[in-house]
């Protein structure tokens, strides 16, 4: 069956600004795109559609982490991200009231006391303090540290002879004793054992939900680059029953020890691309890797950050070449987080160790959200074939945190400059990382542009990327980063038919005006979605 869709179409082949009046789709791949009078004559007995509105490839979400988003997004998580709650008042008072209802345990997500100024230090004694024995736990909105009370921690089954996981750690007194955080994803995920328990009871409603909130933002294909496996058969039951609304690519969580998976088939709806690591922290925190120090501020001072604080990497070099070589070895993509400077240096030492003493080709390494990444870096990384992929919305919340309270302008002026991997000649991507930020890709390619803060705040370094280059970023370039070139990523014959309906010309209204585009509808393999 053929089916004909007409409109105002981009399909970004072989330019971002080509427009076509039509395109035919067969078994859920576009075959031709042209004039409608050329499409209907040529496929008499097709159905026409007329599609109201600009039409574009669906976007790609690079870095997502949908299986934890569906989860901390949900009821079961009390939300006070600076981006619904933006005062430490309001976020204090939820909390409070949080822990008033409560029934059982209670877990909080979003604190963050760079945009909420005046929240208290959230130790074990402040959290006792509030809620009593009522267990307590409250995840920074970074999602790289949680603050739990004496009661959660009895929850989780952890105390001061709990063992610190490799590459994450527990604050602890010069007793041993927990003083109430939890640092890095494996330490944060034993604090968080309770309610992931609880979630997997509603992961159905919650992950199906949460991926069509994805498909409304205009999203058909999203990577998890923290994925649980024991998710699979729920993937695999949706699959049958046709209820998949986006194309899932999802990366292992890698740990010291690991043995990699065996490849399976090349399934265009589910499949793993990778293995993720870490090789540093947040900002937001104080532990990220980087030559420079943190500036002495008020705003580093409630951190807990001492003068001339500068952050340390998770692991050594040796450490993480011993947990990432066996992936690279079973054929997988590398995929490592890195916001220091100091932290992509060694991430990219461990990187081409791998790439020469396996001889690798085309293997698509990945740095993820690269923050203090400098040009030479860029070039660096391109050189060895390493693909880049940054979190540019942190231009958006925290651009004036970046430059006037925890870098300065030389530092944080450049952050995550995205027109600079241009240069160097990647096929650059953008992101939001779950839940961190709201799903926002079309304020990523704006604010890559404009490099402008929420508030009209323009930063002093970094260079603005094209209209192109931003679109680009969130379609084929992530397809490509994504080994799914052969599939999405253009309306062009051959791919699969994944596409938007829009309000607006996404290559010819302002930057300002990108930022607001509404998705009116989304459609995978030629069927209606959203």
């Amino acid at each position: 069956m053929t089916t004909v869709f007409t409109g105002r179409i981009r399909p970004f082949s072989p330019l971002i600004d080509t427009e076509v009046e039509a395109m035919a789709i067969e078994d859920g791949r576009v075959v031709r795109v042209g004039t409608t009078a050329d499409l209907t004559a040529r496929y008499p007995d097709a159905e026409t559609v007329a599609l109201a509105g600009w039409v574009m490839p669906g976007l790609i979400e690079p870095h997502g982490h949908p299986s934890f988003s569906a989860i901390v997004l949900s009821d079961l998580v009390v939300d006070i991200r600076p981006v619904v709650v933006p005062d430490a008042t309001g976020a204090l008072a939820t909390i409070e009231q949080a822990v008033a209802d409560a029934e059982g345990a209670v877990f909080v997500n979003g604190w963050d006391a760079l945009l909420q100024r005046g929240l208290p230090d959230p130790d074990m004694r402040f959290l006792d303090e509030l809620a009593g024995g009522v267990p307590l736990v409250v995840i920074h909105n970074s999602g790289h540290s949680a603050y739990f009370n004496a009661a959660a921690a009895v929850a989780a089954g952890i105390d001061a002879s709990t063992p610190d996981p490799v590459g994450a750690s527990f604050g602890r007194a010069d007793d041993g004793a927990l003083t109430g955080v939890a640092l890095e994803a494996a330490a944060v995920e034993m604090v968080l054992a309770p309610l992931l328990a609880t979630a997997q009871q509603h992961m159905p409603a919650l992950l199906t939900g949460h991926l069509r909130d994805l498909a409304a933002r205009g999203v058909t294909t999203v990577s998890d680059l923290s994925w649980n496996a024991e998710l699979n058969p729920l993937i695999a039951a949706l699959q049958t029953q046709g209820q998949l609304p986006v194309r899932l690519r999802w990366y292992e969580m890698s740990r010291p020890g690991g043995v990699a998976a065996a490849r399976g088939a090349d399934d265009p709806l589910f499949r793993q691309t990778g293995v993720k690591t870490w090789s540093d922290g947040s900002p937001w925190i104080g532990n990220i890797a980087t030559s420079f120090p943190y500036l002495d501020t008020p705003a580093t001072r409630d951190l807990g950050l001492e003068p001339l604080h500068v952050g340390e990497a998770n692991y050594t070099a040796d450490e993480l070449l011993a947990i990432a070589e066996p992936y690279a070895v079973g054929g997988w993509q590398l995929a490592c987080h890195a916001h220091g400077d100091r932290a992509i240096d060694a991430t990219l030492d461990v990187y081409e160790q791998i790439i020469a003493r396996h001889d690798l080709r085309d293997h698509r390494f990945r740095l993820e959200h690269c923050g203090a990444m400098t040009p030479a870096q860029f070039v660096r990384a391109a050189d060895l074939g390493v693909t880049v992929s940054l979190f540019v919305d942190h231009i958006t919340y925290w651009g004036e945190v970046l430059v006037d309270d925890l870098f300065g302008a030389e530092h944080g002026g450049a952050w995550a400059d995205a027109g600079a991997a241009f240069a160097a000649g990647h096929r650059a991507t953008f992101h939001n990382d779950g839940w961190v930020t709201p799903n926002e890709p079309f304020r990523n390619m704006a604010v890559a542009e404009t490099r402008t803060t929420r508030n009209g705040f323009r930063m002093p370094g970094g260079t603005p990327v094209t209209r192109e280059q931003a679109l680009l970023a969130h379609t084929a370039n992530a397809a490509w980063q994504l080994f799914s070139e052969h599939e999405v990523g253009a309306l062009t014959p051959g791919l699969f038919a994944d596409f938007l309906v829009v309000d607006r010309d996404p290559v010819a209204v302002s930057a300002e005006e990108l930022a607001q585009t509404v998705v009116v509808s989304t459609y995978l393999a030629g069927h209606r979605v959203v």
